[in-house]
């Protein structure tokens, strides 16, 4: 984990000598966004534990992970709020068989005669 976060660490000191105005326009954003009052930071950290796993990115989890736990987050709590994204990330997928089976339908393709059989 502690690679990813020294990346993290020097891909922004990079960004910021390299290209200020996007970086620290980003910076910016995320600071004022997570500044927001309605949820603590142990909340929005186990949102971005979630997140992070659907995004699938490695980095982002390491930076999550983290940030959760030291917001006081209980394992439980960051493995529970990696279980909704599976839930979410496997959810979405599965809506999108139903344009597969709309297309399929729409070559005439039959549907199986029997559950089971390819």
């Amino acid at each position: 984990m502690s690679d990813h976060l020294h990346e993290v660490d020097l891909l922004i000191e990079s960004l910021r000598k390299d290209y200020p105005s996007e970086i620290n326009s980003f910076l910016t954003f995320k600071a004022k966004a997570e500044a927001g009052p309605a949820l603590s930071r142990r909340e929005k950290e186990l949102i971005n534990v979630g997140l992070s796993v659907a995004a699938q990115c490695s980095w982002c989890i390491s930076l999550h992970v983290k940030g959760a736990h030291d917001a006081g987050a209980t394992r439980d709590e960051i493995m529970e709020a990696g279980f909704m994204a599976v839930v979410m990330h496997g959810g979405p997928a599965l809506m999108y068989l139903i344009e597969l089976t709309r297309e399929l339908d729409s070559l005439g393709s039959p549907p199986p005669a029997a559950p089971g059989h390819a």
